[in-house]
């Protein structure tokens, strides 16, 4: 069990002398050549290199679980793999206990890593790569074979001792994996992506694996995904990245009711957040944002807060989750029904205002019975939603509140 501490921690890959010669726009355009994933990387191209991680600073608590999230490109994987010795850190300070590590190898960290991709020798048996680890360091049988299947048994794995993992599903071959890391008693245990090449309904149930695997092992983990609905259901705090900086860390709660800018508003939460560009406007004292021709008041709480900060009326970005508009039969703003899906116990209905979409969660058994089964394409509803339910953004893209 362990603390683990991240002090200004940078990642810089230096550039090659051809880089040099073709200069940052040229070699912007390679690295975008280069990046196998379609989202859009902001690369940070300085004169020292390619920067993919920037001044990251985290302190992690004995036994908690953080979960690194972020899109493909952020920094997520790399943070972790400067964490367990595979990348070199160009700048900051990694404390594993208490201790400086930056120049320690990996196998002098304490760590044990469960990879993406499994990484489990396919010519050993289930038995014999749990055991692998244990054998290289000298252990005594023994205390091998105790280990061994005190592992399989928390794991569910004891009757495929025997089998080579070839003969294995693709659950089961990450249940290895994690085994693999489980024998070792690490101080730290690091997971990079582990469920992504699981298919959905192996993905929910390794993931409550991993919920009972924690509160067995009880010891510090921390795990990388850029799937927001594991991040939100595993972390006790969760650290969202974009473009190598840090946006915000916070518990699952936080940073779903109290996002830190756009970005992670837009990022946590499905369907996401819908966003309107409008003002933050008052009148006789009263604050309210009007939208589709409706004012719609501060709360007395956003008020307060209005207040206390000295915020001005000003060019905003409205957010409000699809769950927190509501539809109503009186009043409201009318919008045309384009797609309604059935969710089993809700309905997801995309709608159109003024040539402007919002999406809208609905139970179902809240709805008249005609209804419950869905909406027509070309439908009219009624919205509403509260003031205190919205999210305001100013022109820097952070939270008003």
């Amino acid at each position: 069990m362990a603390t683990v501490t991240l002090k200004g921690i940078k990642k810089i890959y230096p550039l090659s002398d051809d880089d040099k010669k073709k200069g940052k726009k040229g070699l912007f355009k390679k690295h975008e050549e280069e990046i196998e994933h379609e989202e859009k990387v902001n690369l940070q191209i300085t004169d020292q290199g390619t920067v993919a991680v920037q001044e990251f600073n985290l302190d992690i608590a004995d036994k908690e679980f953080i979960v690194l999230v972020g899109p493909s490109g952020c920094g997520k994987s790399t943070t972790l793999r400067m964490i367990a010795g595979l990348e070199t850190i160009s700048e900051g300070e990694l404390y594993i206990d208490g201790q400086l590590v930056n120049n320690k190898p990996p196998k002098d960290r304490d760590i044990a890593m469960v990879f993406q991709n499994y990484a489990l020798y396919p010519h050993m048996s289930v038995y014999d790569n749990l055991a692998f680890a244990l054998k290289i360091r000298k252990t005594p049988k023994d205390i091998i074979d105790k280990k061994v299947r005190d592992a399989a048994e928390i794991l569910g794995i004891t009757e495929y001792l025997h089998r080579k993992p070839k003969a294995l599903s693709g659950g089961q071959r990450q249940r290895v994996a994690i085994g693999r890391a489980i024998v070792r008693e690490p101080q730290v245990f690091l997971m990079d992506e582990p469920l992504s090449n699981l298919d959905a309904k192996l993905r929910n149930q390794m993931r409550a694996e991993i919920i009972k695997l924690r509160q067995r092992i009880d010891t510090t983990f921390i795990y990388v995904t850029h799937d927001q609905t594991e991040a939100m259901t595993l972390g006790d705090r969760i650290v969202i990245m974009k473009d190598g900086f840090i946006q915000q860390i916070g518990t699952p709660y936080e940073v779903f009711h109290h996002p830190a800018n756009l970005f992670v508003a837009g990022f946590i939460g499905t369907p996401q957040m819908n966003f309107f560009k409008t003002e933050l406007a008052e009148e006789n004292g009263q604050y309210y944002v009007p939208l589709f021709g409706v004012k719609f008041p501060m709360d007395a709480a956003h008020m307060e807060q209005i207040k206390e900060k000295g915020i001005k009326p000003q060019e905003i970005t409205m957010g409000i989750r699809p769950e927190d508009v509501s539809i109503c039969y009186e009043g409201g703003v009318e919008a045309t029904v384009d797609v309604c899906e059935m969710m089993g116990s809700s309905l997801h209905i995309h709608t159109t205002i003024e040539d402007k979409e919002i999406v809208v969660i609905a139970q179902s058994k809240e709805l008249p019975e005609d209804k419950q089964l869905g909406f027509a394409h070309g439908d009219k509803i009624r919205l509403h939603f509260d003031g205190h339910v919205l999210h305001l953004f100013g022109l820097d893209e952070k939270n008003l509140f």
